[in-house]
C-alpha cells in the first residue's frame, strides 16, 4: 500500500478540482462541435480556467513556492525553494475534437544545491479526468497508479513492443526527422500508437501499457512528470543521443532497460 505524502495530496487535490471542470467544459465540446464560432476559444478558456484553478490550489497550498506555466509563463518563488511545472490540458487537440484522451501534468523540480539553475523533478503526478487515474511519483519513492505500484514492461524485445510517439503537425515539429526514425522503428516493432498526449504516453509507459515512447519538440511542461513516473517506474528516459536530463523536453526516448537501448540505436542509426 503506497504510503501518499503530504505534497502528491496537495498536488492531487488542485488536479482533481481542475479536471472536474476539465470534464463538465469537456461534456460541452459535442455541442459546440456544430456551432458556427467553432469550439478553438472555449478550449483556451478551458485550458486557462484549469490553470487558474491548478495555481490557485497549489499556491495556497505552498505560497513561497514558483511556477512554470503553459499559459502563464514562469511565476519566481522564494530564493532556494521548488517550482511547479504544470501542463493543465495535454492534449488540447484530443479535447477540442471531443477525444476522451487528456491529462493534466504537475512536476515539481528543485533548484541545484549550489544556486545555479535547477535540478532534479522529485514529484510527479498526470491525472486523467475522464477516467479519473492518477499517475503520481516521487523521487525514490516509487511510481504509483493511485495505490497500485507500476512497473515498465517486462518486454526484452522489439518484435513484441508497442511503441507511442508524437507525429510533428503544423508549424510544430521536424516531419523529415520523424519520418526517418519512424522508418527505422516501424519495421522492428509490434505497432506504433499516436494517442496525442504525451503526458500521458510516458505514464502508460510507465504502467507497461506502452513498451516505449519517441517524440520531440516538447516543452517541459509536456514531460516534467512523465519523465520521472518513468524512472521510478524502473525505466530509462534520455535525449536521441542517449544523455539522461533533469527533464528530457527537446528530445525524448524512454523504454525499460533492454529496450530503450535497442530503441536508441535504431534512433541514431536514423539520425546520422
Amino acid at each position: 500500500m503506497a504510503v501518499v505524502s503530504g505534497l502528491i495530496r496537495v498536488m492531487e487535490k488542485a488536479a482533481r478540482k481542475a479536471g472536474q471542470r476539465l470534464r463538465r467544459d469537456f461534456g460541452e465540446i459535442e455541442h459546440l462541435q456544430v456551432s458556427r464560432k467553432g469550439p478553438a476559444d472555449f478550449v483556451s478558456k478551458a485550458d486557462r480556467a484549469a490553470e487558474r484553478t491548478l495555481y490557485d490550489e497549489l499556491i495556497a497550498a505552498r505560497p513561497d513556492w514558483g511556477f512554470v506555466l503553459e499559459e502563464g509563463g514562469t511565476i519566481e518563488g522564494a530564493e532556494g525553494k521548488p517550482r511547479f511545472i504544470i501542463d493543465p490540458l495535454d492534449g488540447t487537440s484530443n479535447f477540442l475534437h471531443g477525444i476522451p484522451h487528456f491529462a493534466i501534468s504537475i512536476a515539481v523540480q528543485e533548484p541545484r544545491l549550489d544556486g545555479n539553475g535547477w535540478g532534479d523533478v522529485t514529484a510527479a503526478l498526470v491525472y486523467q479526468p475522464v477516467t479519473d487515474e492518477s499517475f503520481w511519483a516521487e523521487k525514490t519513492r516509487g511510481a504509483w497508479l493511485q495505490d497500485k505500484r507500476l512497473r515498465v514492461s517486462a518486454r526484452r524485445h522489439l518484435d513484441e513492443a508497442l511503441i507511442a510517439t508524437g507525429i510533428p503537425f503544423a508549424g510544430h515539429g521536424d516531419f523529415a526527422e520523424w519520418a526517418r526514425i519512424f522508418g527505422a522503428i516501424g519495421p522492428n516493432v509490434a505497432g506504433i500508437r499516436r494517442f496525442g498526449s504525451a503526458a500521458l504516453d510516458l505514464a502508460w509507459v510507465a504502467a507497461g501499457r506502452y513498451d516505449g515512447f519517441w517524440e520531440s519538440g516538447l516543452k517541459v511542461w509536456d514531460s516534467a512528470a512523465g519523465c520521472l513516473l518513468v524512472r521510478e517506474a524502473g525505466g530509462f528516459v534520455t535525449n536521441f543521443k542517449g544523455q539522461s536530463e533533469a527533464i528530457c523536453a527537446d528530445e525524448v526516448l524512454a523504454g525499460n532497460d533492454a529496450l530503450h537501448s535497442k530503441l536508441h540505436k535504431l534512433v541514431a542509426g536514423a539520425l546520422k
